[in-house]
């Protein structure tokens, strides 16, 4: 762990490229908008300090040595925690492509189990071997000229480790179109691509192919959210990230995202975030500004 900690420790106070494909990292205080977000897939390792992720009725804390998989798009509420002892929150993570964890499955030996309709998000204990492939990885951050050939081998034996573990079955059903987390994904996909416009939770089951009771139970499973929570979720973090960037007003950024009311749209942006959409911009620009 200290030789990651070390390579890690160059990341900056926000999301740091480091140059190989996918892999990202990140330390110190984040400001709490920047951590409301939708969250691609990824593999999550957390090196130093603490972090929680709300989605939904669901909250899971990560704590140092252990990583987090999270198999679909989620629009999530994150926060981070410096150790008990003041080292800054520091953590890496890989971005999860389907088409490579497809080919690896295929390589393996023996099928990984999946699990039917269980939550896209969850925690685990990191394994020596695990921390073993991410050290490698990173320290390609110093040996560019070896990222090509080296790069893809240590990702496929990060997934391999994952796949290995308790949450092995997440990768599997990314990766597996006839699985049932990927046919709430087609779901999640449309929603994520059509937020604005008003939706048909029948039209969304057909698409998964599933009954309009079974899809929304499985959708919440999945999610933690239903079908309309998970696009209102969508549409007020659009919102917000428009109105942090002084893309227009909270009554312009509304209709933008499919409102038909500027007073609703600020009762449920308050409800989600605390504050109504002009007070959450002030308090947004001084958390930029450093207080």
């Amino acid at each position: 762990m200290q030789e990651l900690r070390a390579l890690a420790a160059r990341a900056e106070n926000k999301r740091t490229e480091t140059g190989i494909p996918r892999i990202a990292m990140v330390q110190g205080e984040i400001p709490e908008h920047l951590l409301t977000a939708v969250y691609a897939p990824m593999v999550n390792l957390i090196l130093t300090g603490s972090k929680t992720m709300t989605v939904g009725d669901r909250t899971l804390r990560y704590d140092p040595a252990t990583y987090f998989v999270m198999s679909v798009d989620l629009p999530a509420i994150g926060s981070v925690h410096p150790s008990a002892t003041g080292e800054p929150y520091l953590a890496v993570s890989m971005t999860l492509d389907p088409v490579i964890v497809a080919a690896l499955i295929r390589d393996l030996p023996t099928a990984v189990c999946s699990t039917l309709f269980a939550s896209g998000f969850s925690v685990a204990p990191v394994t020596g071997e695990l921390l073993d492939a991410w050290i490698r990885m990173l320290r390609l951050m110093d040996r560019s000229d070896e990222i090509a050939v080296l790069a893809p081998a240590y990702e496929r034996e990060i997934l391999f480790r994952v796949l290995q573990g308790p949450l092995g079955w997440m990768l599997r059903d990314i990766a597996s179109p006839d699985t049932a987390l990927a046919r709430i994904g087609v779901a999640i996909n449309w929603i994520r691509h059509n937020f604005t416009e008003q939706i048909r939770v029948d039209v969304l089951a057909e698409m998964a192919a599933l009954s309009v009771s079974a899809f929304h139970r499985h959708f919440k499973a999945v999610t933690a959210l239903s079908p309309l929570q998970y696009q209102k979720r969508i549409r007020l973090l659009h919102a917000r990230s428009q109105l942090i960037a002084g893309q227009g007003s909270a009554t312009s950024i509304a209709f933008s995202v499919g409102y038909e009311s500027p007073n609703q749209f600020s009762r449920e942006y308050a409800r989600l975030f605390g504050l109504p959409p002009s007070r959450d911009l002030l308090k947004a620009t001084q958390e930029l500004r450093g207080g």
